[in-house]
């Protein structure tokens, strides 16, 4: 089942399911990131609108994940908290997948709307296959949102066809 939150507000998020799976988060990077992680050797992100493809398998499921970037103010863990807590930049949308793989849903991106990594092995230093899980979008947020909504909609139907349900 896939869940699209085009807007991030506290209602919406009350909406994010418990269960395990992988999410993309759209992210509107406001001003210039320079990375502080010693592996990035200090390079910088451009502000523009970025996906994020993570996974969350441990307690509290997608929800937990992606509340907690969505939270403003965080102590830094992961690598895509330094682009997700304020004034740098926020969340803006996020697609849901629950059983997910966030690798999988990395590739569809880029095989589908041409996608590249921003930064070679930023979120996927525990992945051996994917160059990177943050993907820089050319357009703006509404550009982000129709990309999800073309994703959500194909998920979906994969999903239908794998249960042999209507759509």
């Amino acid at each position: 089942m896939t869940l699209l939150l085009a807007d991030i507000s506290d209602h919406t998020l009350r909406l994010l399911p418990r269960a395990a799976g992988a999410y993309i988060l759209a992210i509107a990077v406001r001003q210039p990131v320079t990375l502080t992680q010693r592996q990035f050797a200090h390079q910088c992100l451009v502000p523009g609108i970025y996906f994020y493809c993570g996974s969350a398998r441990g307690p509290g499921g997608i929800a937990a994940r992606v509340k907690r970037h969505c939270a403003t103010s965080k102590k830094p863990h992961w690598h895509v908290d330094a682009l997700t807590t304020l004034p740098t930049g926020q969340v803006t949308a996020c697609l849901t997948i629950e059983g997910g793989d966030e690798c999988r849903l990395r590739a569809q991106l880029c095989d589908d709307f041409g996608l590249i990594a921003s930064i070679a092995g930023f979120g996927s230093s525990d992945c051996r296959d994917c160059p990177a899980h943050l993907l820089a979008v050319a357009g703006g947020e509404g550009t982000a949102l129709a990309m999800l909504k073309v994703l959500q909609t194909s998920l979906d139907q994969t999903l239908s066809d794998r249960q042999g349900l209507p759509v």
